[in-house]
């Protein structure tokens, strides 16, 4: 009986002693580095005007900053007529492009052979796509509109009210056509190996080529629209590597598009798998293909943040400072003679997000200046 005794006395115990021991702690991620803070005035800089809380309609390059106040324009106004906003989702094993996606599990580590590129491995994937639909309220059934397309999209039951207050109130104000927006969400991940990379970062058409496809058909096809075919009355908007995506969409289709808005956008060197083509990813626009090119009919916005992203990756090719990559993007763009204007946000960080209620409503009116205020005349 003793040991039997002992045994039922100490199995108890043995369960407690089993659960309480310590899990060996799971490893945590460094925490990236806080980029550095560039000086407005810094060697190298482009000569900055500033603002000091104002907005200009003029090409060129402006400081604003530190402190940022939300305009008016950027808040819901019950007195102004209010759009629509709808939403459907697209199955990556129904499109022609982009199917299946493409994921990684680990970051990917420097190719010995070319320190511009990573080797990645990567694993399919099937995801499904939100796009949300903002038709104004001054929308004319029948009648071709002009048309923003918007990278990063809301994710579904997750509508961007702040932008489309923006756009009621600066249509309401004639200060922007009455244009349809149409926020696409990205395939998921981000950079080299995901397919959000894939689709905003690699330098070509195949994206442009997707939305004006696959993507915008359908949105005529839900919602009983129509979109301008006129290029000039169509714009494309993102941040970060979707403000790559939107310039890369104009250059390689100014056919389509022409009117571009990017905040901290990512014009720097994460384009994947290589292309010799272009080296440099998106940092060739202002090492190479703008220099050499002859000017293209497209409108650049930029904005960017004194604490921007600042080589953030194992790479260290010097090509992933985004803050340098706009500084010489305004350059390029005023030696070729391009419309811009870029606005460098003291006290702002990757995205401008404390700057966005002050800025983006100008930064709207700015990129729809020349355009008839009139978005529901056909073209």
């Amino acid at each position: 009986m003793r040991p039997l005794l002992a045994l039922l006395l100490l199995a108890p115990l043995a369960a407690l002693t089993a659960a309480d021991v310590p899990k060996a702690p799971v490893a945590k991620k460094p925490d990236r580095p806080t980029p550095p803070t560039r000086a407005f005035d810094a060697p190298g800089a482009p000569k900055f005007i500033p603002l000091n809380g104002q907005q200009t309609l003029a090409d060129g390059n402006y400081l604003v900053g530190p402190d940022y106040v939300a305009v008016p324009e950027s808040k819901v106004n019950p007195a102004v007529p209010q759009g629509k906003i709808q939403q459907f989702q697209i199955d990556s094993k129904t499109t022609q492009r982009f199917n299946p996606g493409i994921a990684r599990d680990e970051f990917g580590v420097p190719d010995p052979n070319n320190p511009k590129t990573l080797i990645v491995k990567t694993r399919p994937i099937d995801y499904k796509r939100t796009i949300t639909v903002y038709i104004p309220a001054q929308y004319v059934p029948g009648t071709a509109a002009p048309l923003l397309v918007t990278h990063d999209g809301p994710g579904l039951g997750k509508p961007d009210l702040n932008t489309a207050h923006t756009l009621d109130n600066l249509i309401a104000q004639k200060r922007i056509p009455a244009l349809i927006m149409v926020q696409i969400a990205n395939g998921g991940g981000d950079a080299q190996g995901h397919e959000r990379g894939k689709e905003y970062d690699n330098m070509s058409g195949l994206y442009a080529e997707y939305i004006q496809f696959e993507v915008l058909p359908l949105v005529e096809k839900n919602y009983g629209v129509k979109f301008t075919a006129d290029p000039d009355g169509r714009a494309t908007m993102g941040t970060s590597s979707g403000g790559s995506a939107a310039l890369i969409m104009a250059w390689y289709h100014p056919e389509w598009f022409r009117r571009v808005l990017t905040l901290s956008g990512t014009f720097v060197n994460q384009q994947w798998p290589f292309d010799p083509k272009t080296p440099g990813g998106a940092w060739d626009f202002h090492e190479t293909l703008i220099p050499q090119s002859e000017p293209k009919p497209i409108r650049l916005y930029m904005a960017v943040g004194d604490r921007d992203n600042f080589n953030p990756n194992v790479m260290r090719d010097g090509m992933h400072d985004w803050v340098e990559a706009n500084h010489r993007m305004a350059k390029v763009l005023k030696d070729k003679g391009y419309h811009y204007q870029y606005l460098f946000c003291q006290n702002s960080g990757h995205g401008v997000g404390n700057a966005r209620g002050q800025i983006l409503p100008g930064a709207l009116e700015w990129l729809w200046q020349g355009y008839p205020a009139r978005g529901d005349l056909p073209r």
